[in-house]
């Protein structure tokens, strides 16, 4: 009999929702590339099993990595930043910039830089908390209502209060009296639940960080996947440079491939975490709704829903597609997740997309020189919420 999950009975659940999907590689393909780095390849580790035995287990993507791929299935493709038609209500950020016409930014001016849902510390990224929000006109925050006039052309005298960090610690309400510092007592942390559901709840599915104000919220959704039986395939490729133009020559390199008898990703849906998000007192509300707290298991079923039911490239070389989806007793299952329905009554303010503005020589202005760490194409995990 097969089970269907539905977000309203699995908040109820006081257990963790563990999910398990069985995937293989397209094509009757034998291997697989999992994610590794240069002069070390994949991880293949044994793992302990019953009267004394060992199988070898590849680690094929960690819980950042899967944080990766589900936050992109959100949005229409790897370089169109607009949310999927299901999606389309559900809030975000958008750092964008562009050139201001009178003290203003148009819509159709704006120039989309990263979002919320490609930034690995998401609402905690520097490109929102030190950026300006952009008001129902277009105009940045902190900018003077009377642009100035220089050499007979409009100027806008852009100060530098009304970050949106500034108006986060606002609504959160950390700044403790008679102190500069900014640290959420325990009654403050019903606003720190809200204000991030309100500006960007899938933060709250995938976890973030503030450290400067020692915030941590952990995943509500984990994933990982591993290869079970793995045993690693040594292959090699070149590059050729025909015309000798480059400084590379014609190298040969090494390539990890693996293969398995079973490739598994494990999600879990903390529920009680959900849950802490918020409580009623009274007929008084503390923190997020009971609709709203639905609202964030539905997207994370989306999230798993939408990642199995087609094959999906975790990387080059790893193109699987889902077989089987069971719970922890293996039993089959499917998943129901109205998510269109989950945002209408999630009860989201407008406007649900908030553009936060950075001036372009201040966004692309030349910074430190850092070394990039050298690792194999779509192998680099972005997501870091500080686990």
């Amino acid at each position: 009999m097969l089970e269907t999950l539905k977000p309203d009975t699995v908040l109820q659940s006081q257990a963790p929702l563990v999910i398990f999907a069985f995937f293989e590689p397209v094509a009757g393909l034998d291997r697989f590339q999992p994610a590794g780095f240069p002069e070390v390849g994949h991880v293949i580790y044994k793992a302990p099993r019953k009267e004394g035995a060992v199988e070898n287990v590849c680690i094929v993507d960690s819980a950042a990595s899967m944080a990766n791929h589900l936050e992109a299935l959100c949005m229409r493709g790897a370089h169109d930043y607009e949310l999927v038609d299901e999606l389309q209500g559900m809030p975000y950020l958008r750092c964008v910039t562009g050139d201001l016409e009178d003290g203003r930014l148009p819509s159709n001016k704006r120039e989309v830089v990263v979002t919320s849902l490609t930034e690995g510390h998401r609402i905690a990224s520097t490109y929102f908390l030190a950026g300006k929000p952009l008001d129902q006109e277009g105009r940045p925050a902190g900018n003077s209502q009377s642009p100035k006039t220089k050499k007979g052309k409009n100027t806008v005298n852009v100060t530098q209060a009304g970050t949106f960090e500034d108006m986060l610690i606002s609504e959160f309400g950390i700044v403790l009296p008679g102190s500069s510092r900014a640290h959420p007592p325990a009654d403050k942390w019903w606003n720190v639940f809200k204000a991030i559901f309100r500006y960007d709840p899938n933060s709250l599915v995938h976890g973030v960080l503030f450290p400067q104000w020692q915030i941590k919220i952990p995943r509500v959704l984990t994933a990982h996947m591993e290869a079970y039986g793995a045993s690693r395939v040594d292959r090699s490729g070149v590059k050729f440079d025909r015309l000798g133009k480059t400084t590379s020559g014609q190298p040969i390199f090494a390539v990890d491939d693996a293969t398995a008898r079973e490739i598994r990703a494990t999600f879990i849906i903390d529920t009680a975490l959900i849950r802490s998000f918020g409580r009623t007192n009274g007929k008084t509300v503390l923190g997020l709704n009971q609709k709203q707290k639905e609202f964030l298991v539905t997207l994370a079923l989306w999230k798993i829903r939408r990642l199995i039911e087609t094959a999906f490239r975790f990387r080059s070389g790893c193109h699987l597609k889902c077989v089987k989806l069971t719970d922890e007793n293996e039993q089959k299952i499917s998943i129901e997740a109205d998510i269109q329905a989950a945002i209408e009554g999630a009860g989201f303010n407008e406007p649900r997309v908030t553009d936060i503005y950075w001036p372009r020589e201040e966004l692309y202005r030349e910074g430190e020189e850092k070394a990039e760490p050298q690792g194999e194409e779509n192998t680099v995990e972005n997501d870091t919420e500080g686990e």
